[in-house]
């Protein structure tokens, strides 16, 4: 079974109270220690590379942000995902190449680009292209913006999760969806569901998370942050010394 395969198979038939728990490395560093841990893939989050390269989220260039993932996969033997935002404006085949030459083997792609959410069935278009250029090689996590964007109504949620998954996406990621939503989404959408855990102790915890759907527990840019406030506080200490 080869990575992406072996990625795809986490995901699959698992019990309410087990979601997979993806860890999401920032840096080569952060990878070894989610690893060594024993977690069995990791997910780097866009925004947590942007700020270990000193970029505002979404300011990292293609180039680097490529970069930053292909050392992330150097480092670990277990599956990676990366999250590449919207794709960075590049056709399906060139973004799928770029993304293989890193040695991920799963990609996180966003359905709004500068704060605006796309045309449903155009992106549902661009994610079967990009599917098709994968051919396999990729699980696709395909992320709803649309309770990011403002938009409360689950229903729009639901009718952008169908277009994607028949496009081919192999997981759905509803960011932002209040918690006590979770139950509908996870009856009206198809295939497994990745959901947001907070890490400031407000908000369900992963195995709660769980038990009202997910699938597949991320934390975008929170480990990240979490350990930039670790590390200020033992800077103060260092001051004071």
């Amino acid at each position: 079974m080869n990575k992406a395969e072996a990625l795809r198979a986490l995901h699959l038939r698992r019990s309410p109270d087990d979601p997979l728990v993806l860890p999401g490395p920032w840096d080569a560093a952060s990878a070894r220690v989610f690893a060594d841990a024993g977690f069995p893939a990791l997910a780097t989050p866009s925004a947590g590379v942007a700020a270990s390269l000193g970029y505002a989220d979404g300011a990292t260039p293609p180039d680097e942000m490529f970069a930053a993932v292909a050392r992330i996969v150097r480092a670990v033997d277990v599956p990676v995902s990366a999250d590449v935002e919207d794709g960075y404006g590049l056709p399906p085949g060139e973004l799928v190449e770029r993304l293989l030459e890193t040695g991920a083997v799963g990609c996180n792609l966003e359905d709004s680009s500068d704060g605006v959410l796309k045309d449903p069935r155009e992106h549902a278009d661009w994610l079967a292209e990009v599917r098709s250029a994968a051919a396999g090689r990729l699980f696709v996590n395909a992320r709803v913006d649309t309770f990011l964007r403002g938009v409360t109504d689950p229903g729009e949620a639901v009718e952008r999760a169908a277009l994607y998954v028949a496009a081919g996406a192999d997981c759905v990621y509803p960011i932002g969806a209040p918690a006590e939503l979770l139950p509908r989404l996870r009856s009206d959408i198809r295939g497994p569901l990745n959901v947001f855990a907070r890490l400031d102790g407000d908000g369900p915890s992963p195995g709660e998370l769980g038990a009202l759907g997910a699938t597949r527990i991320t934390f975008g840019p929170g480990l990240q942050k979490w350990a930039a406030r670790a590390l200020h506080g033992m800077a103060e200490e260092l001051r004071k010394r």
